[in-house]
């Protein structure tokens, strides 16, 4: 049993606002709870108090009760968690300790001393249950996002834990490999697990879930039960500012006919990569892309759709030629023309403020213009914090805002909505229509069929075109 009873909670770096208010909580031993919410409303937060991330690694005034088995959350250290408690973080790279898979399978047992045997038959279960036997013994630098994603989930199912908490853990993974881990969650499930799961993509889930609470501003706004949750439509979704429970594949909507009255295209031809030594990550013979348009780029995991991204840009040096208007741009002449908003904002995050993160992407900076794209991405609030004090969908909206103020011609943006709610995710849609109507060419590489279908004119499957 969990116990929350009248929880605050400030961060020591937004002292200004309580992220979390008077939070009464009472989650029974084997429950599936589905936590969501607008982005920033308080969902990893609860789940870092339960982990004990607060307030081993983030600092803050908590005030209330947290009981879990019986005892006050804060009598226990984080070492005395490990092994009870599993988390799976939105970011999965901040939670890797190796450099390959099957060592950081391991890593979680070996710390808890488990026999060598043991140890192995727990990896080959986990294995055999997720159907990643690809992914063993691979480079962990060398995986695609929605790829670490499922080693994270495999990590933490290695270790059995009682407890398990997800942090928007679908962010990342194409639709077979959400529909692998809600496989997962059913299994957990069935073994009588705790389950916590903090999610904006709802649909893959909302029938395993026991309970649905929406949080808002930190405070709960609905506890929802069972029969609530299963009379839920798209339009009570809506009103309660929740995606959509459609459960749609991107790559059915990119076979789909897309209409295209653009005359100007970017022409890509023999466009390919592979890391030293390998064989071919990306190998494209010939893709056109329609200028003054929104192109969503799709494929299942590990098709290389970030690697494409990269190498358009000029992050990676590839072979191949980008054709525009006639002259063939190299490497070099891409990275002046193009911006990409990367899957993992944290890299790209420099700066004490969001303010100034904005700025310094600017020509020539401007703080009166930076502070009018603050407000269209509703970070306005923000602008004095500093970015890794965000949550991910914020960093996400900062990194967008970096990508206006660039004026580059070309945008390229890596998952950008994973991370977002509906308010959110809708707002991005209305201004990468915007910045279309203004004459730039944006390809976004993404999963979100919702996301597809409100602000893209075209869709691409990656593999189609290799």
């Amino acid at each position: 049993m969990i116990k929350f009873e009248h929880v605050d909670f400030t961060y020591a770096a937004a002292p200004e606002k309580k992220s979390l208010s008077d939070i009464s909580l009472d989650i029974a031993d084997g429950e599936c709870l589905l936590l969501t919410g607008e982005s920033g409303c308080g969902k990893s937060t609860l789940l870092r108090l339960l982990n004990g991330l607060i307030p081993e690694f983030y600092d803050g005034e908590r005030k209330g009760k947290i009981i879990v088995s019986g005892k006050e959350i804060s009598e226990s250290k984080i070492d005395d968690l490990a092994g009870k408690i599993g988390t799976v973080f939105q970011n999965p790279r901040s939670q890797f300790f190796n450099v390959d898979t099957t060592s950081e399978l391991a890593f979680g047992c070996e710390n808890l001393a488990l026999p060598e045997i043991e140890i192995v038959s727990r990896i080959q279960k986990t294995v055999s249950d997720f159907h990643i036997q690809n992914l063993t013994n691979r480079n962990i630098f060398e995986l695609s996002g929605g790829e670490k994603q499922k080693i994270a989930c495999a990590s933490v199912d290695v270790l059995r834990p009682d407890l398990i908490l997800l942090d928007e853990p679908s962010a990342n993974l194409d639709h077979d490999s959400t529909q692998s881990l809600r496989q997962m969650i059913k299994c957990w499930k069935a073994e009588g697990r705790t389950i916590l799961i903090a999610e904006h993509r709802i649909n893959y889930v909302i029938d395993l879930a026991d309970r649905m609470v929406i949080l808002k501003n930190g405070k709960v706004a609905n506890d929802l039960g069972k029969t609530e949750i299963r009379s839920l439509t798209d339009d009570t979704c809506e009103k309660y500012g929740l995606r959509s429970i459609k459960n749609i594949s991107p790559l059915t909507l990119a076979k789909e006919h897309q209409e295209n009255d653009s005359k100007e295209l970017i022409r890509l031809t023999d466009f390919s990569y592979a890391y030293r030594g390998a064989k071919n990550i990306l190998s494209i013979k010939e893709m056109t892309v329609p200028k003054n348009s929104v192109t969503a780029i799709v494929g299942t995991n590990g098709t290389g759709k970030t690697t494409f991204l990269e190498c358009l840009c000029g992050i990676r040096k590839n072979k191949g030629r980008m054709i525009s208007n006639g002259k063939v741009y190299k490497s070099k002449a891409r990275l002046k023309e193009i911006f990409m908003v990367m899957q993992d904002p944290n890299h790209q995050l420099f700066t004490e403020s969001v303010l100034d993160e904005v700025m310094i992407s600017m020509p020539t900076e401007n703080e009166e213009k930076a502070k009018q794209i603050l407000n269209e991405v509703d970070l306005s609030d923000h602008a004095d914090r500093h970015p890794m004090s965000l949550s991910g969908g914020q960093k996400q909206r900062t990194a967008l805002a970096c990508a206006i103020a660039s004026e580059r011609s070309i945008l390229l943006l890596d998952e950008p909505t994973s991370g977002l709610d509906l308010r959110h995710m809708l707002e991005v849609s209305e201004i990468l229509k915007q910045l279309k109507e203004q004459g730039r060419t944006i390809l976004t590489v993404t999963h979100d069929s919702e996301f597809i279908k409100n602000c893209c004119d075209n869709v691409i499957e990656l593999s189609e075109v290799k």
